[in-house]
């Protein structure tokens, strides 16, 4: 199957605004941004080693089937890559590309993995390659990316992230309710508006203090602590682009 690019607004829309960084991948010079991805993945990656072999051997040993879940998803600029995830849904159970809380496919060990993150621990190697980054937009499927809403697509601009403040502040149950079936188009129409939403903020002006500042959430998130105020946090069906981006 052959892949196709995602064309970016300032291709394809001329939406993406003018004050976006003329690097978009970058936290002002893209060496300083380059500098920071590679530090930090190489040192939990030689952390976290033993630990992440022990995770996939957990899993090769409670579910049929490899340890790691590969996928198409899209880089900057729309380039395909494949991405990396420890497995936690059963092999060939079909159904819709997004999940939600409860879904039956997921496993006893994959729900802990999901919850805990711990499933993501793979996705440091793309940051090391440079096709993710640390802090950046959640890297989509392109056929989820295909049906994004024209004004939305300004993230695929943008390198994915390992986390970024929507994966953290937001959760797709905070705009489909608790226990909603998972719908595609409900999806692509609202919570990816109000995903885009939280992250143009960041995206506009990823400075160094903003990066740390996400990365600190990202661990308030995981210990289950209290994460400080942030605009549109809380408010995922008020946000709107045009409120964020002028």
């Amino acid at each position: 199957m052959t892949m196709q690019k995602i064309p970016t607004p300032r291709t394809a829309t001329g939406w993406l605004p003018d004050s976006a960084p003329a690097d978009p991948a970058g936290i002002g010079p893209g060496a300083a941004r380059r500098c920071l991805d590679v530090t930090a993945s190489a040192v939990a990656l030689a952390i976290l080693g033993l630990p992440l072999l022990a995770l996939m051997l957990l899993v090769r040993l409670t579910s049929p089937g490899p340890a790691l879940f590969r996928q198409v998803r899209l880089g900057q600029g729309g380039r395909p890559f494949v991405i990396y995830k420890l497995r936690s849904m059963r092999l060939n159970t079909g159904g819709p590309e997004i999940t939600m809380s409860g879904d039956p496919r997921v496993t006893r060990l994959g729900r802990f993995l999901r919850r805990t993150s711990l499933d993501e621990l793979p996705q440091l190697w793309h940051v090391l390659r440079g096709q993710m980054t640390l802090v950046g937009p959640r890297p989509e499927t392109p056929t989820l990316a295909g049906g994004y809403p024209p004004r939305c697509r300004f993230v695929f601009a943008y390198r994915p992230g390992l986390t970024g403040p929507a994966q953290v502040r937001m959760r797709d149950a905070d705009v489909l309710g608790e226990g909603a079936d998972p719908d595609t188009d409900r999806y692509l129409h609202e919570v990816v508006p109000a995903r885009t939403a939280i992250e143009a903020r960041y995206l506009v002006q990823p400075t160094l203090r903003a990066t740390v500042g996400v990365l600190a959430d990202t661990v308030r998130h995981l210990l289950g602590r209290p994460l400080p105020a942030y605009p549109e946090a809380g408010r995922p069906r008020a946000a709107r682009l045009d409120d964020v981006i002028r």
